[in-house]
Order: C-alpha cells, then structure tokens, then sequence
C-alpha cells in the first residue's frame, strides 16, 4: 500500500484553547508538514480545494507549487479539485504547469466538492452540479490529451481548435474520481477506466463499500480490464497513543470538542457532513477515523483493505488541532511503527517505476 498525506487547510480556532494561527503561520504550517513527509517516506501530499467554510485552500495550485518547489520525490495531489465550479481550459493550464515545474508528480483528484456554498458563490445552479461536473471533467480529459480540441457543450462557450499549453510534462497526470456519498462519481470514472479515490471519512464502511462495489462492477461492464480498477480511501484523522486507553485519555476531550465545532445542524441527516461518530470510543471502535495504538490502526487499514482492496491510504493530521510538532511527531510513529507492515501485509504496484 501507498500512503499520503492529505490537508484541506482548515483554519478554525482550536478546539479546546481557542488559538487561532495567522493565515501565513498556517500555511507555513501545511509546508513544513509536507517537507516532512517527503523526509519520512511518505509517497504523496495533497492539497484540498474549498470555496466556503473555515479554509484556507481556495487556491490548492499556489499551495502545490511551494511544494513542489520544496520537495524531489512526493507526488502531489489534489484533494479535490472542485471541477464543476471551474474552467476546464484554466485547469489544464494550471495543473499543466504544475507538472512540468514537478517534472511529472501532479495527480488530480476531482469532485464536486463537500461544501454546499461554493455554487452559489461561482453563480452556479447547484442541481446541475453532476450535469457540471461531468461535463467540465470530459472537456479537461479531452485538452489533456488531445490538440486542436473542437468541443461544444452547455455550460461554457464551445473551443475551437484549441491546445492548451504548456502541455503536461510526460503525457496527461493520472485523474482520480472523489467519491463519498453518491453513484455518480464511481459510475463516471468506471466509464473513463479512471480511478476512485473514496472518501472514507466521516459514514460507516458500509456506505463506501457500496460506492467501491458499484465502481468495480461499472469497471468491468464498461469494457475495462478488472486488474487496472486503482481505489484509494481517505481517512477521518489520524491520532496516535501508545495503547486504546491512553488514546481516549489524551484526545477524548479534543476530539469530541473539534466534532462539536465542526457540527453543521442545517446539515444535519444529509449524508457526508456530520460525522455519526461522536464519541472517542465509538469513533476507535467503528468509525473511519484512525485512532489509537499502532496495532489498532495497522489493523483498520487492514480491515479496511480487505474490503476496499484499496492502493492508497490518505492520511490527514492537521484536522484535530494538533500543533506543528505533534503533527510531524504522528506522521513520524506512522512512517515508522505502521506504515511498514500495512505495505508488507498490503502490497500495490501503484506509482512503481
């Protein structure tokens, strides 16, 4: 298995202290722990897109091209690329140029994103945001992969002949579908032989299970080799102890107090924005979140795996409010104490040369 690590750049107070870093400190922050990643083997970082709420990643391509200009070896990712708000031919651009400055390590992970403001901030009718999505997604995939690109279709003005430049760096970055919480996602990029990239962040592995299943078989049905169907799943925070009961002493209080900050009730029973897991206890023994010993969370990615049959692991620290150190302190004990036998026990040949 394969492992990044993932920040959508949250900015809110801490969740116990009140604390609130400055936006420069706080993506200081998000560089720092992406440098760190490189150094402890990790294989890839990604960056967020959010539009409303509490972050700081409107702009993932600024973020990515710092580390980019910071790291050698990390793939870099996003996480996700809200297609269905933007312009396709300003996303070939960009992300095109991120790859040739990278030479090669930009990956994209689209979605129609998590939060419900952003339509309307783009002026966007938020019932056509699949309608959006898809469309958006087959012209990218198109200017990526073609020149002198003729395209018409509703949402934008109709190219003519158009190759965007720079082109990327060694033929067009692999794209990843986002999934949480409907079909769409897993039916479009099953159509494609795209990759899924499952939430797995905040519902019961039920619910993703369904959304890997249904990619599979759409996979399968739409002509695609079964073999090459790569999943990865996210991950709803990693918190390390050294045993399950010293993990509830120590972040019993911060966890449920970031739930209770981040509870959204106009939101509430629409799947995929309020974690049903709001307690420490139930969040160790049944939701996606790792916490815990290292044998404990060895064995949920595994428990995981064996469901998912996933490639890629993602992996966020910095949604809790854990301080600079305490993050890179966890990504080291994962490196170190479980990454290792995740790999053994899991073995992919995603992104082997």
């Amino acid at each position: 298995m394969k492992f990044q690590v993932l920040s959508l750049i949250s900015h809110s107070p801490h969740p116990l202290t009140g604390e609130l870093l400055s936006p420069a400190d706080r993506f200081d922050e998000v560089l720092a722990v992406g440098e760190a990643a490189e150094r402890l083997g990790f294989d890839a970082y990604s960056i967020g897109e959010r539009h409303a709420g509490a972050f700081l990643s409107s702009s993932p391509t600024a973020v990515l091209g710092a580390l980019a200009a910071r790291t050698t070896r990390l793939k870099l990712l996003t996480g996700v690329t809200v297609v269905a708000i933007l312009d396709p031919v300003r996303v070939a651009e960009d992300y095109a140029t991120l790859d040739q400055i990278s030479r090669g390590r930009i990956e994209l992970v689209i979605g129609k994103g998590a939060e419900a403001g952003h339509f309307d901030l783009f002026g966007l009718d938020e019932e056509r945001q699949w309608d959006l999505q898809k469309e958006k997604y087959e012209l990218l995939r198109r200017l990526w992969s073609e020149e002198d690109v003729d395209w018409e279709g509703e949402f934008r003005p109709a190219p003519k002949k158009v190759t965007t430049v720079p082109r990327p760096y060694a033929g067009p970055p692999r794209i990843w579908h986002g999934s949480a919480t409907s079909l769409n996602s897993p039916d479009l990029a099953a159509k494609h032989g795209d990759p899924l990239f499952t939430a797995n962040a905040i519902q019961p592995r039920e619910a993703y299970a369904k959304l890997i299943a249904h990619y599979r078989e759409r996979f399968e049905a739409y002509g695609h080799d079964p073999a090459g169907a790569r999943v990865a799943a996210g991950s709803g925070g990693l918190l390390i102890a050294d045993s399950s009961r010293q993990a509830v002493e120590r972040f019993k209080e911060l966890y449920e107090a970031k739930v209770a900050q981040t509870f959204k009730p106009h939101l509430e029973g629409k799947a995929g924005y309020n974690t049903p897991f709001r307690t420490t206890e139930d969040a160790i023994a049944n939701g996606p979140q790792l916490i815990g010993s290292p044998q404990q969370i060895i064995d949920k990615i595994l428990g995981y795996h064996e469901v998912y049959r996933h490639d890629l692991q993602s992996i966020t620290v910095d949604g809790f409010g854990l301080d600079r150190a305490e993050q890179i302190e966890t990504l080291q004990r994962f490196a170190e104490e479980i990454a290792p036998i995740v790999r053994k026990e899991a073995p992919t040949t995603l992104w082997d040369a």
